[in-house]
């Protein structure tokens, strides 16, 4: 029997923090696999801010990641606060205007980049049961979904970059720690007919959370209710989240034209800002959601996963060539991004007054310590 192949690198997770991670890699010259179990529901709804061109353009994709099928976001509108609506135009933004992402999409054409770039991409492939080897290398188990079986490879470094639950990490002693219990109820609505499409985004708030919507690139439009688990908003099914909807001021302005009857019940989605206590370890080192994830509140999900994604992919090979504070750079880079993310994420909050004694908006009021979970 021949020996298992040996690579630089395995990526455990094939969304935009594994891919930008592999894409810097295998441009370094790093022999690298990149796993993509494709488990969960589909992405839908989400957004990449206008500065990200600068990171795919770092990572030498953007044109081919953007160029087609997304729908351009031109500005956000929002409602927190107060009523009234408050809107910020994209013109005023020097790096132009955002996205509507076709996530599948735009996960596919990254995947379809990091291949091109020389990495081996191995779809519906999870990584089991990483053991540490003698030699200090890694033994792995991919698991191939189509039904082709199990193989195994062996690597001199990890990278987990499988999403909040962090799986590679969290197996090799990292500890995940939760900062609120943030939830999204959230469904997709048919095409409108006869309306002139608005590819801005809309927030507004309520005594128990947050709305938002945004049409798609397939015109459908999406809608989502952000709330806690425990409260008011995120009980019932169909009828009561439609009976919210329709008490919004403005989301239901925009939802009405694509018909709420009958709606299918919502569907239910973690939405909680987490970090890892470590981001990276002996032999591995996370990124994207899997080392911190942030509230959608702040349109940063996409963004940050392709930075930390870049920068990991950057420290583990300047690691691999023998630099010793290239992962605790990046650690420290990870932790300047999350702490203005809690600056923002306090500020923010702070703006909506109206419901301050709500336990919503009290809990995101006061400083509270992270809990640690699993």
């Amino acid at each position: 029997m021949s020996p298992p192949p040996v690579y630089d690198v395995v990526v455990a997770g094939g969304g935009p923090a594994g891919c930008a991670a592999a894409l810097a890699l295998a441009r370094a010259g790093r022999t690298v696999l990149l796993a993509d179990s494709g488990t969960g529901p589909p992405k839908t709804g989400e957004a990449l801010v206008s500065v990200g061109r600068l990171l795919l353009a770092d990572l030498g994709v953007a044109q081919p990641v953007l160029a087609t099928g997304h729908l351009p976001c031109h500005g956000n509108l929002s409602a927190w606060g107060s009523t009234e609506l408050h809107a910020v135009d994209s013109l005023h933004d020097p790096y132009g205007h955002g996205w509507h992402l076709d996530r599948p999409l735009f996960d596919r054409r990254l995947r379809a980049a990091a291949r091109e770039a020389g990495a081996d991409v191995a779809e519906h492939t999870a990584v089991r049961r990483p053991s540490r080897q003698p030699d200090g290398t890694w033994r792995l188990a991919l698991c191939d979904r189509s039904g082709a079986g199990e193989r195994t490879v062996r690597c001199r470094w990890m990278v987990d970059a499988t999403g909040r639950g962090a799986a590679i990490a969290v197996r090799c002693g990292a500890r995940r720690r939760r900062d609120d219990r943030l939830t999204a109820l959230h469904l997709t609505l048919d095409p409108a007919p006869r309306t002139a499409p608005d590819g801005r985004s809309l927030v507004e708030s309520d005594q128990d959370g947050w709305w938002y919507t945004a049409l798609l690139p397939s015109r459908r439009r999406l809608v989502a209710y952000f709330t806690d688990p425990d409260l008011p908003g995120a009980a019932g099914g169909a009828e009561r989240f439609r009976d919210r909807l329709l008490a919004t001021r403005h989301v239901a302005h925009r939802a009405r034209p694509h018909g709420l009857s009958p709606l299918p019940p919502p569907r239910r989605a973690p939405a909680h800002s987490a970090h890892l206590d470590r981001v990276h370890g002996d032999g591995w080192t996370a990124a994207g959601d899997a080392a911190v994830a942030f509230d959608p509140l702040s349109s940063q999900g996409i963004l940050t996963a392709l930075y930390t994604g870049l920068s990991a992919g950057e420290a583990v090979h300047a690691h691999l060539r023998g630099d010793r504070s290239a992962l605790a750079d990046y650690a420290a880079q990870v932790t300047t991004a999350r702490t203005a993310y809690q600056h923002g994420h306090r500020a923010v909050h702070a703006q909506e007054t109206r419901w301050s004694e709500r336990p919503f908006w009290a809990r995101r009021r006061r400083d509270t310590q992270p809990n640690p979970t699993r």
